[in-house]
């Protein structure tokens, strides 16, 4: 049975604009696929600035596409990189990566990131999906900076998430589902929305 926590968007409207990417995450180590996170964010903001709704005779266009570009790159590159750090490394499911751009009723950016994680990783975001959801982000932020500063070797800071939160106003939605034949295993889904 799916669990759903936050904002999360169940079906994303048909007829409109998307890009969709697929990974074999385990096909390489970690530290190339990093390399491969940070160009993969930045095409896909790339590909994103084509349906941006700025009109190049305003004042500001050009720092508003590259304000929009900057933070779907940064985005990107975090939910990239949490996806694949944390993808399960005994199975062969893709992880896979989109974007979609919503024009109605308002002018809207979903990216979406789904992996296989074990059930143990699975429970340990979830437990801090509940105390992201139940807290003050700002607060959760600061306490998440000087634990880190504590411990430089923590994995598990969260700080992508708050930081998508309190510096660019995104909304973030999270699915799990189990996985038929694979008991020790489940998909996650994680959306980010971001309001243009």
């Amino acid at each position: 049975m799916s669990e759903i926590f936050g904002d999360f968007l169940h079906d994303l409207p048909p007829g409109h604009d998307y890009l969709d990417i697929g990974f074999s995450a385990n096909s390489r180590p970690i530290k190339t696929r990093w390399r491969n996170n940070l160009l993969s964010a930045h095409f896909i903001a790339e590909y994103l600035a084509t349906f941006l709704p700025i009109d190049d005779d305003e004042i500001n266009a050009k720092r508003r596409e590259q304000d929009y570009k900057g933070s779907v790159s940064y985005i990107a590159n975090e939910l990239l990189e949490n996806t694949m750090k944390f993808h399960s490394s005994t199975d062969e499911y893709p992880v896979r990566f989109g974007i979609h751009f919503l024009e109605n009723p308002e002018n809207k950016i979903v990216l979406m990131s789904r992996n296989t994680v074990t059930l143990e990783a699975g429970d340990r975001f979830k437990t801090f999906i509940d105390e992201l959801l139940s807290s003050d982000p700002l607060e959760l932020y600061l306490k998440h900076l000087e634990e880190n500063a504590e411990d430089e070797n923590s994995q598990n800071s969260g700080l992508g998430f708050l930081t998508m939160i309190t510096d660019y106003s995104a909304k973030l939605g999270w699915k799990f589902d189990p996985i038929p034949n694979h008991p020790n295993l489940m998909l996650a889904t994680t959306l980010v929305q971001l309001v243009l």
